[in-house]
């Protein structure tokens, strides 16, 4: 395995480990406390954090490593013969597929509608409750996606722990 797969994968792989981390918190603790308000209140907060959520740290640890990830499935085409291209794919995909593109296509729609939303109009209560069912649904799928990836990762940098990078 050459220098350029090894440090690409791991910081894939951090990548990976810091946003499912992220949104590990968000599945865990984050909407059940968010559950737990009014639901004005969660309306609010939610709006907010999707607001703030969009920074130079989060965007270059999400969407940075959708690109290392996208490289990395070119990597692991180009050098297919190697014992670790298969996870390494594998990761890849998880990643692009299972975290980036549910964000996009799934996560991301319902914040948009949430950001258009009125917290105290009457139809909030209904509009939340389905928010949090499907946020959390999405999220869940995103964070057991980026915890994949870090795994095909790791199990992919393990496959030639014998040979040598430097």
């Amino acid at each position: 395995m050459d220098l350029l797969m090894v440090v690409t994968v791991t910081a894939a792989l951090l990548g990976a480990a810091l946003v499912g981390g992220v949104f590990f918190a968000f599945s865990s603790f984050v909407m059940k406390a968010l559950a737990r308000v009014p639901s004005s209140e969660g309306i609010r907060a939610m709006q907010s954090i999707n607001v703030v959520v969009i920074n130079r740290s989060f965007l270059v640890a999400f969407i940075g490593t959708a690109v290392l990830s996208l490289g990395i499935i070119a990597l692991a085409v180009i050098r297919w013969n190697t014992p670790s291209a298969m996870f390494f794919l594998s990761g890849a995909v998880a990643y692009v597929a299972g975290t980036f593109l549910v964000t996009v296509l799934g996560n991301v729609p319902l914040n948009n509608r949430l950001a258009a939303a009125s917290a105290t109009a009457p139809s909030a209560k209904g509009l939340w409750e389905h928010y949090l069912v499907q946020w959390t649904k999405w999220n869940h799928v995103r964070t057991a996606a980026a915890m994949l990836a870090v795994l095909l990762y790791a199990l992919g940098l393990m496959q030639n722990e014998g040979s040598q990078v430097w």
